[in-house]
């Protein structure tokens, strides 16, 4: 039997590069890759016995570009795994999109550049004279380079976190322009759902949330979700993965029970996404969201400020930090520095300074 239409898009799209410079496409012996990596989460490892005994974990330790599978004639991998276990073309889309992020991820941190200048230099006003002018100009780049490689891990997270967990549990993400949830305040505007299932469940999903709010406003946000979707015909769902008590989770917990939802906290939220995704989809989900995520919980530090000593290192086309007795080593490729759109004025900027 060939593979189906949605199977054989599913392979189009590991392939494809994706979207913008840095955009990844997976050759054939990267998917190879991925297929063993399925059979061997999965323990088909004696229905394939073409496959090497050692392979690298996903989560290796090494280069990612260095995670492939030579020899081996992936479409017909994929089209054995497939009639095998029928799920696990969705594990295989999944685990590729996750891949695919973290391979453009490691592109991003070889090839950022480091700011200019003329982009940091008048923020060095705020503390000139703390540092010599050589150290302040040093931690101005490091400080604004830091900054920009971590609001492109924000950008392309949400690009694989949100939707990888949807697809796993039969569902889809949904952008504010696609929404059929309708905010209330202005019926022309949409919300932005992590999952919309088709038994009409709108997921919001949070790993964590913190006692402090981002101002009243963006938490009249977070209330109203609720009431929204409830307003559009649609069951509000409430899944945070981290189990610690605060007073706002149970602020928006009794939100969410009032507008006739759900809610579903630590252990719970597991629980019930394995109940949805199924026997397959609850393994991916718990190798790669639920362990990686407990993993990085366990080591937040009590008190916020004892954090470990940190120490980066740029020479030589090499990127090196070294934390907690760890080394992390990376090649580098800088780009060619943009031009950066100039900041712009705050609207009180005429009452900054006293003046006629």
């Amino acid at each position: 039997m060939p593979l189906t239409q949605s199977q054989q898009a599913i392979i189009a799209k590991a392939r494809s590069v994706g979207g913008g410079k840095l955009g990844t496409a997976l050759s054939d012996e990267a998917c190879a890759f991925l297929v063993g990596v399925i059979v061997k989460d999965l323990g088909l490892t004696k229905k394939f016995k073409g496959l090497p005994k050692h392979l690298p974990d996903f989560f290796a330790h090494q280069s990612l570009d260095t995670l492939v599978l030579p020899g081996v004639d992936f479409l017909a991998l994929f089209d054995r795994l497939v009639r095998l276990v029928p799920d696990a073309d969705t594990y295989f889309s999944c685990l590729a999109a996750l891949h695919k992020a973290r391979l453009k991820y490691e592109r991003i941190l070889q090839t950022q550049p480091l700011p200019t200048i003329d982009q940091v230099g008048p923020r060095g006003l705020l503390q000139f004279g703390s540092l010599s002018p050589k150290a302040l100009t040093a931690f101005l780049m490091w400080r604004k380079w830091i900054f920009d490689i971590d609001n492109r891990a924000g950008q392309e997270t949400g690009y694989v976190f949100e939707p990888i967990l949807a697809h796993a549990i039969g569902g889809v993400p949904i952008s504010a322009a696609k929404s059929p949830v309708r905010r209330q305040t202005n019926k022309k505007q949409g919300r932005q759902i992590d999952c919309v299932r088709s038994d009409n469940k709108a997921y919001e999903i949070k790993i964590r949330l913190t006692i402090a709010a981002s101002g009243q406003g963006r938490w009249k946000e977070e209330l109203d979700f609720a009431s929204d979707c409830r307003a559009s015909g649609y069951t509000p769902v409430l899944v945070v993965l981290d189990p610690t008590p605060n007073p706002k989770l149970v602020e928006l917990r009794k939100k969410f029970l009032s507008e006739q939802g759900e809610v579903y906290i630590g252990p719970d939220a597991w629980k019930h996404f394995d109940e949805l995704a199924g026997k397959t989809m609850s393994q991916f989900l718990e190798r790669y969201v639920h362990e990686p995520i407990e993993a990085l919980l366990k080591e937040v530090p009590d008190v916020p400020e004892q954090l470990p000593q940190i120490t980066f290192v740029m020479k030589s086309g090499e990127l090196i930090v070294k934390v907690a007795g760890d080394i992390f080593r990376l090649k580098r490729t800088p780009l060619e520095e943009e031009t950066a759109d100039a900041e712009e004025l705050p609207e009180d900027v005429d009452d900054q300074v006293p003046g006629p």
